[in-house]
């Protein structure tokens, strides 16, 4: 079952802004001190056509989650969250990426971001033990929420069990896989690219439900990509492999 919703409190010049786009801000709170710099004169002006209150004060840092709010907060109508089957089933061809209890919701956010510049269809995350869909990570999604369907889960393993019930392949990024994900034939194919947690990588239930266990190439040995390195390159991959990228 999906979870209420996610993204109703917002900071940051591009996730603001995005948020604005997408007309669900309710509330939209300025800093006095960068109140008149263009970023912040366009964001007050697209809440006024919208009849978004906007409020000036002294300070925003106590109203934000992060240490950088770049002067401006906002609250807003949460974004729904989605089934596997409902994700699954609008896109004719699948493209997830599957977060195996990822904890830095900076690197959730860089994620979606780039899942949204590959043309993925989908993200699904665990909600226990894994970064919550707060402030940070939508800061550092730079807007990638907005477009990107997120599912919600309380179990990944679950999850690569239900997708492949649904038709859809699931291959586990490990730097021990034999083999390389740029050898694979099914990316064509609805896919699910499953990384793991930061340090520990994909648990050892996930790797054995996936249907491959795969690994980037790398010219030299390191001891690991960041997570977010890691699942970019992977979902730029399906998109290379599928023709989709410009």
């Amino acid at each position: 079952m999906a979870v209420p919703g996610i993204g109703d409190r917002l900071e940051g010049v591009h996730s603001v802004a995005a948020a604005l786009r997408s007309g669900r801000v309710t509330l939209l709170t300025i800093e006095r001190g960068r109140a008149t710099s263009a970023d912040m004169i366009a964001l007050a002006a697209a809440a006024e056509r919208q009849n978004v209150p906007v409020e000036i004060v002294d300070d925003v840092t106590p109203l934000a989650a992060t240490s950088a709010p770049q002067g401006v907060v906002a609250r807003a109508r949460p974004l729904e969250t989605h089934t596997l089957r409902s994700v699954v089933e609008r896109a004719p061809r699948s493209a997830l990426i599957v977060l195996d209890h990822a904890e830095d919701p900076r690197n959730v956010g860089a994620i979606a971001r780039s899942a949204v510049a590959a043309g993925m269809t989908g993200m699904v995350v665990s909600s226990r033990r894994a970064a919550p869909l707060g402030a940070t990570a939508f800061k550092a999604a730079v807007g990638a929420f907005e477009e990107l369907p997120v599912v919600v889960v309380p179990s990944i393993a679950d999850a690569v069990r239900q997708l492949r019930e649904l038709g859809v392949w699931t291959v586990a990024l490990d730097g021990a896989g034999e083999d390389s994900l740029y050898s694979l034939r099914i990316l064509d194919d609805p896919v699910a690219i499953v990384v793991g947690a930061e340090g520990s990588g994909v648990s050892r239930l996930v790797a054995e439900r996936s249907d491959v266990i795969a690994r980037l190439p790398m010219a030299h040995e390191v001891e690991s990509l960041n997570v977010s390195v890691a699942a970019a390159l992977a979902m730029f991959e399906i998109g290379r492999a599928r023709g989709t990228l410009s």
